[in-house]
């Protein structure tokens, strides 16, 4: 399309694709490895190979972009460092399922051709959500893209493993971890999702095992007392001082066990004595520790029974709890159950109730890293933003357990481990072909991968080439920022803090900014079963990338939910549109404009001054809020600007100087104006929307024509401030706006011109709206504009107040006070019954606590909207009432202090 030239309508579809293969084939997103310019990285919190666009997505990555191609704007050298991640566990799931329609397992094809089969169907069908985060404009370095199974990648994850070993932050032992029955692999406590559950606390017999008398436990999971190894009372409790060190039966297994005292119990549990099962809980795990008692593990990795459960072998658990239940009634062991909501834990992929199992299992030593990395933030080093999650962070840390790092799955990274016949266990980097101690060639690696978020902690670094000193290592580390949502700040924020400090010894990034979750219009969670799930790509498809980003950032408050819904998406529609329009407009009136001839010195006009005031004053506010990651607040100010202030009055005050009104001086002056306002509000409007900015931009005269993504972002300047001008012109405006206002209230329609007069008893306010005068004749459309001193209201009008004064307007012969005065009692009429009504519902009982919360909430809104309509009807009728339909008398006092503009 020709410069100067834009469509009709601005077609989302017919345009998106277009730019953003321009912007691939210019090379526009590249980073320089060096270069004399600041540098400002962010690495893209890595999507899963598996992954689709969903709205969270959707968000984290258009506040990436946002902030991206501001900074690449502003003249730093910027890096958007994508990839993928591997998603152990999720990835194996899908190809697993796929080989079961087949009636085939991973068994039966093998580790090395399972793995290849992965590869395969990555490579054919993994990635999809790299296509749609570039449907969004994410402006990443696709050049650079990385996937944590990557050669480079993989090297980074050894290399770090052996030096955690060699330091003795890795080591292998037994200890309960969460195990996934379903998936048959450990996770980590973060992989646990906790739901609220109806249970039981079920009262067992447990008779002593000399003499008369039995102790009585309590427990929420009988099936686990096929494993018991001793029951636990507190040593502060008197009802058991007397049978601790005793010894009880274990009924159905008949096996004897001691009674113990122990700190860990808590006397107002049930009965106050528990069972303790090691192999199936991590704090009787601790407590069997601290007693010497034995390990027995009665339920497999399938959530079966196992060889040690006696007559209950290859029961699945809970069938076997309500075997269990059952013969403990029939034996007269079960004294009762009492209900208890407790939580039950699960697994975070596939929702299977998790078993915790006694295992041997790879570790993390976490407390000196997570000292290193509580310690980075409280020293400022690294600020979280909003500063409200740095309690949780602290608090997280404080408190952390070792992280259990592998996992019984296939696709990952190997634990780089060997074990040799002869006890030898070999750690590298490398593989090793024998031993070291006897030289025997038969040694065999550690069968487990390591857990999917350990690569994911080295990301900040390895992408960028570590082990290797890169260049781009060199100059983009540590990175400036991290865009996240607040539920992984554990699972992988907090994580890259610690492996960023203690293997580059600097913090992985400068800033993390966590943002909340995006919910429906009414807060609640999106999801299938609810219904109310919104499809990113269709909202795209339907409205545009410009308008669904920008609604995305409009909506993103510091600390709060991201409310959505399709409405918002197509109000902003609407704002795309608006700057469509508005750029045609300019274009049309720019069609005869020089460049050259913009260096006259032409006629400065107040709508010019005033525009250009604050245009600079919103160039800072915006700047400001950016920098603060206040998404919605840029957003707001630059939508306020754009709309309120471009388009509805600074191109509406410079038409009549553009259609040839004013002095040639003044077009001249008023297009140079016009050209600077939208080139510089495209250039702010940019970041949030990338398509229909560039679009227009190529069709601007003058300027630079390879792409508005790569020219200067606007800076603030204090020379610019003309509070002066900006006074004057918010006086003009305020009087237009009181004349809307009453010609509305009034039911007066657009066409009819008014009589207005202006009536201020400061002679210097007088002379300053003189010079106004004829834009509010133009915009309120007056057929005349009177402005005096005289305090006197004449008779037939209606009377506004404004800023050291008030605005009449004359209302003979204007206004058919009888037909109005009827038609608004009737309005009024009809809106108190609506009123009574609803309050009456609200009133009601039954219906507030029958009726869902966002019914109630609605009926709240609505009741309120009434309330403020009655207002304004008792207002507007008021008005009426008080107009005398007799004419003025007298007209003005002083004509001599008047000043008349038609």
């Amino acid at each position: 399309m020709p410069r100067g030239v834009l469509d009709k309508t601005f077609e989302p579809k017919h345009k998106e694709d277009k730019w953003y293969q321009y912007w691939l084939k210019h090379d526009l997103f590249h980073a320089a490895d060096e270069t004399r310019n600041k540098p400002f990285s962010i690495v893209i919190p890595p999507p899963n190979v598996t992954g689709m666009l969903h709205m969270g997505h959707a968000l984290n990555n258009v506040l990436q972009d946002i902030v991206v191609r501001t900074r690449r704007m502003q003249g730093l050298n910027t890096l958007w460092m994508p990839g993928m991640d591997h998603a152990g566990i999720a990835t194996q799931n899908v190809v697993e399922q796929e080989l079961a329609r087949g009636n085939l397992t991973r068994h039966d094809l093998g580790r090395e051709e399972f793995i290849a089969r992965i590869w395969r169907w990555k490579e054919k069908y993994g990635g999809v959500i790299i296509n749609q985060l570039k449907r969004l404009g994410c402006s990443c370095d696709w050049e650079r893209e990385r996937f944590t199974m990557d050669e480079g990648l993989s090297k980074a994850v050894r290399e770090v493993f052996v030096r955690l070993y060699r330091d003795g932050l890795v080591y292998r032992g037994d200890y309960v971890i969460n195990w996934c029955p379903r998936c048959h692999t450990a996770i980590s406590d973060l992989e646990v999702e906790h739901k609220e559950t109806n249970g039981f606390i079920w009262h067992i017999r447990y008779p002593l095992a000399e003499g008369e008398g039995e102790v009585v436990v309590a427990t929420t999971r009988p099936e686990t007392m096929l494993g018991d190894t001793a029951v636990a009372v507190n040593p502060a409790d008197e009802r058991f001082r007397g049978l601790v060190g005793k010894k009880v039966v274990l009924p159905l297994m008949n096996r004897v066990i001691p009674i113990i005292a122990d700190g860990y119990v808590a006397m107002d549990f049930g009965s106050g004595a528990v069972k303790i099962t090691p192999a199936h809980d991590p704090n009787d795990f601790a407590v069997a520790e601290r007693h010497g008692l034995e390990i027995i593990s009665v339920i497999d990795g399938s959530g079966r029974i196992n060889e040690n459960g006696g007559g209950y072998q290859g029961q699945d658990r809970y069938e076997c709890r309500e075997n269990i239940l059952r013969d403990l009634a029939e034996n007269g062991y079960l004294a009762g159950r009492e209900p208890y909501l407790h939580n039950i834990g699960q697994c975070y992929r596939c929702k299977t109730d998790i078993e915790p199992a006694v295992s041997k299992q790879w570790f993390v030593r976490t407390k000196p890293l997570a000292q290193e990395a509580a310690r980075a933030v409280a020293q400022g080093r690294t600020r979280i933003i909003p500063s409200l999650w740095e309690g949780t962070y602290f608090e997280w840390l404080g408190n952390i357990r070792d992280w259990c790092i592998s996992r019984q799955i296939w696709w990952g990274h190997r634990i780089p481990v060997w074990y040799c016949p002869c006890g030898e266990i070999i750690v590298s980097a490398s593989d090793p072909d024998r031993c070291p101690d006897c030289g025997s060639g038969e040694i065999k690696q550690d069968e487990d991968v390591l857990d999917t978020w350990f690569s994911s902690a080295l990301w900040p670094f390895s992408t960028l080439g570590w082990p290797e000193a890169t260049k781009a290592l060199k100059t983009f580390y540590p990175t400036s920022l991290l865009v996240t949502g607040f539920d992984i700040l554990f699972f992988w924020v907090a994580r890259m803090m610690m492996m960023g400090i203690y293997v580059m010894g600097e913090v992985p990034f400068r800033d993390v900014y966590l943002h909340a979750l995006v919910r429906d219009e009414n807060g609640e969670k999106m999801s299938k079963s609810r219904g109310n799930i919104i499809d990113p790509l269709e909202m795209i498809d339907k409205y545009g990338t410009d308008a669904f980003r920008f609604t995305l950032a409009a909506y993103t408050a510091q600390g709060r939910d991201v409310r959505m819904s399709e409405e918002r998406i197509e109000g902003h529609k609407h704002f795309v549109n608006k700057i469509w329009n508005a750029a045609r407009f300019a274009l049309a009136n720019l069609a005869d404009y020089e460049g050259a001839a913009s260096t006259r010195p032409g006629e400065e006009t107040l709508p010019n001054r005033w525009i250009r005031h604050r245009l600079n004053l919103t160039i800072r506010e915006i700047s400001r809020h950016l920098e603060e990651y206040r998404f919605n607040e840029a957003a707001q100010a630059i939508y306020q600007f754009t709309w309120r202030e471009m388009c509805d009055w600074y191109l509406e005050l410079i038409k009549p100087a553009l259609y040839g009104k004013g002095t040639p001086d003044e077009r001249i002056a008023t297009q140079k104006t016009l050209l600077e306002v939208i080139s510089q509000t495209l250039l702010l409007l940019h970041p949030f929307m990338p398509f229909v900015t560039e679009e227009i931009w190529q069709a601007l005269p003058g300027g630079d024509t390879t792409s508005i993504m790569i020219s200067p972002y606007p800076q603030f300047d204090e020379t610019r401030e003309d509070y002066e001008g900006a006074e004057k012109m918010a006086a003009c405006m305020e009087i237009i706006g009181a004349i809307r206002n009453i010609r509305g209230e009034m039911e007066i329609g657009p066409a009819a011109r008014l009589k207005v007069i202006m009536s201020s008893p400061d002679e210097g306010r007088r002379a300053s709206l003189s010079q106004t005068a004829s834009h509010v004749i133009h915009l309120a459309n007056l057929e005349s504009f009177v402005i005096t001193c005289d305090p006197e209201e004449p008779r037939g009008s209606v009377t506004g107040v404004v800023t050291g004064g008030r605005v009449i307007v004359l209302m003979e012969d204007t206004l058919d006070l009888d037909r109005k005065r009827a038609k608004t009692e009737k309005e009024l009429a009809r809106t108190e019954k609506e009123l009574i009504q609803v309050e009456r519902k609200l009133a009601n009982r039954d219906f507030l606590s029958k009726a869902a919360p966002a019914v109630i909430e609605k009926e709240r809104g609505k009741a309120a909207e009434l309330k403020h309509k009655h207002l304004i009807l008792e207002g507007t009728l008021k008005k009426i009432k008080g107009l005398q339909i007799a004419p003025p008398t007298g007209g003005i006092s002083d004509p001599a202090k008047a000043v008349h503009a038609q």
